[in-house]
C-alpha cells in the first residue's frame, strides 16, 4: 500500500513540474486513489525568482460517491442528476439499474409514471440497487411538491407511493438593481420568482410595479430558502425587504402575530405596511386604458366615459382581490361579460370585468380575502383583446383607484413594538451587511 502511495504521488508530482510555472502557480491537482483517500498538491504562486514550493496535503474522503449498504439487501446506493434529453432508459443506466421488472413497472404505474414524465433537468435522483443491478428503492422528487416518489420492492413485489419529506429552512440574503423590470433584476440577484412576486406584493400598497419601476432603483431582500439534502427547493417567506424606488427608501419586516392573530409586515417603526386596498389586482401587467370621462370605444366606435382602468394581460392570467370583502355578484352582464363585483368593509365595493371565468367557490355571499385569485383575465363582453376592466367605487360610483388615497391598516400595538423591535433588529443588520459589501464590490 506505501508503495501504491509513492508511485502515485511521484507521478502526480512530475505532472505538475512539466507545466509552466504559471500554471504550475494556479493549479491544484486532486488524485482520488484507490484506497479511499485525497491527495491534494496546492501550490502557492511566486514570482519567478522565487522557487517554488510543493505542499503535499493528504485528507480522507468524508463520503464516498457510490456506498456500499450494510445489512440484510446487500447493495448499492447511487445518486444521479437529471440532465437535459435524458429519458427514464438513459436515468436507470446512470444508476446502474438492469432490472426489466422494475423498469416496465415504472412505465406502467399509475403513479410510478409520473418519473417518467416528470425528468426536470438538475433533478437529484436516488436508487439502492443489488450488487447485479436490482432494483431495491427509487426516490424521485415530485414537481412543485415537497414529496419524493418512492419505489420500493418488498414481499408483495414492487410498489410506488408518494412521501412527504423533511425540508431544511436557510436564511439567504440577496441585493439588486432595477435595470429593465423586477422579475429581471431578481433573475440576476439569483432570486427566485416566487420571492419576487412576495416583494411586490409588500411593496404594492407604496410602489406601482406597472408605472413607477425607475432604472436604477435598488432592494434588498432577506427570505427563506427551503433545502432538501443540501439541495434548493424553492423560496419561502421574505423575512425583510428593503426597496429604494425613485429615491424614496421603503421598509418591511415580517412579525409573526400572537397565538390566533395573523402576521404581517411592518415598517421599521412598527407601522403595518398592509394597505385595506391593494393598489393592482393583476400581479404585473400593463395599463391599456386609464379612469377617464371621454374615450373612444375600440369596439362600439364611439366616445364614452371610461370609468376603470384597463390592465393587458394573457388569457387566463390570476385576477386577485384588492381587498377582505364578500361576493356581491358573479356572473354575465352586459358589455362587462364574465362580472365579478366583491363588497369590502364601509361604502367599498370592486369590479372586475371581462373574465374568462371565475375561481372556484365565487358565487354571491363568498367570503374572499385580499390576494386571493378570484377569476381569471379574459376578453368576454365588449373587449378588442385580452385584458382586465376593474373598477374601484365608493358608494356604488366609479372613482379612479390609481389617484385616490388608500387607507391603511392597524398598527402594532404599544406592547408588540418590543418584541417586533428584538426580532427585527437581526434582519436590519443582514441588510446593512449585504448593502455595504455591494457597495464595496462596485467601488472595486
Amino acid at each position: 500500500m506505501n508503495s501504491q502511495k509513492s508511485r502515485i504521488l511521484a507521478q502526480s508530482q512530475l505532472v505538475i513540474e512539466r507545466l509552466s510555472r504559471p500554471k504550475r502557480a494556479a493549479i491544484g491537482l486532486a488524485i482520488l486513489s484507490t484506497f479511499g483517500m485525497v491527495t491534494a498538491f496546492a501550490v502557492a504562486p511566486a514570482a519567478d525568482s522565487t522557487p517554488v514550493t510543493l505542499q503535499t496535503v493528504v485528507e480522507r474522503l468524508a463520503t464516498p460517491s457510490v456506498a456500499v449498504i450494510p445489512g440484510t439487501d446487500h447493495g448499492f446506493l447511487r445518486e444521479e442528476v437529471v440532465q437535459r434529453g435524458d429519458t427514464l432508459a438513459n436515468l436507470f443506466s446512470h444508476l446502474g439499474i438492469t432490472d426489466k421488472e422494475a423498469f416496465e413497472f415504472v412505465r406502467s404505474d399509475s403513479t410510478a409514471q409520473a418519473i417518467a414524465r416528470q425528468l426536470r433537468p438538475g433533478k437529484q435522483v436516488i436508487a439502492r440497487t443489488t450488487d447485479s443491478g436490482e432494483l431495491l428503492a427509487l426516490h424521485f422528487p415530485v414537481n412543485g411538491k415537497d414529496t419524493v416518489l418512492a419505489v420500493t420492492r418488498g414481499k408483495a413485489g414492487l410498489q410506488a407511493v408518494e412521501e412527504a419529506v423533511a425540508l431544511e429552512t436557510r436564511t439567504e440574503v440577496r441585493t439588486g438593481e432595477i435595470r429593465y423590470s423586477l422579475f429581471g433584476a431578481t433573475d440576476a440577484a439569483g432570486i427566485p420568482d416566487n420571492i419576487a412576486t412576495q416583494l411586490a406584493d409588500i411593496f404594492g400598497g407604496d410602489i406601482d410595479f406597472h408605472r413607477d419601476l425607475r432604472k436604477g432603483d435598488r432592494f434588498s431582500v432577506v427570505y427563506e430558502m427551503l433545502y432538501q439534502r443540501g439541495q434548493p427547493i424553492r423560496g419561502g417567506r421574505i423575512l425583510a425587504a428593503e426597496f429604494t424606488n425613485d429615491q424614496k427608501t421603503f421598509q418591511a419586516y415580517w412579525f409573526a402575530g400572537e397565538q390566533g392573530k395573523q402576521g404581517g409586515y411592518y415598517t421599521a417603526d412598527g407601522k403595518n405596511l398592509r394597505k385595506a386596498f391593494l393598489r393592482s389586482p393583476l400581479e404585473f401587467s400593463r395599463v391599456t386604458s386609464g379612469f377617464t370621462t371621454n374615450r373612444f370605444h375600440p369596439v362600439l366606435k364611439t366616445w364614452r366615459a371610461h370609468k376603470g382602468v384597463d390592465y393587458g394581460a394573457p388569457v387566463g392570467t390570476k385576477v386577485r382581490s384588492v381587498a377582505d370583502g364578500t361576493v356581491e355578484f358573479a356572473g354575465r352582464q352586459g358589455g362587462y361579460g364574465n362580472l365579478l363585483i366583491i363588497r369590502h368593509h364601509g361604502a367599498y365595493s370592486t369590479a372586475y370585468g371581462h373574465l374568462n371565468g371565475f375561481a372556484p367557490g365565487m358565487r354571491k355571499g363568498s367570503r374572499v380575502l385580499q390576494g386571493e385569485t378570484i377569476g381569471y383575465v379574459g376578453q368576454t363582453g365588449l373587449a378588442s383583446g385580452p385584458h382586465l376592466h376593474y373598477e374601484f367605487r365608493v358608494r356604488d360610483q366609479q372613482v379612479n383607484p390609481l389617484a385616490i388615497t388608500m387607507p391603511p391598516a392597524p398598527a402594532l400595538t404599544t406592547a408588540e413594538i418590543a418584541r417586533f423591535r428584538t426580532q427585527t433588529e437581526p434582519l436590519r443588520a443582514h441588510i446593512q451587511m449585504s448593502q455595504d459589501a455591494t457597495m464595496q464590490i462596485a467601488g472595486n
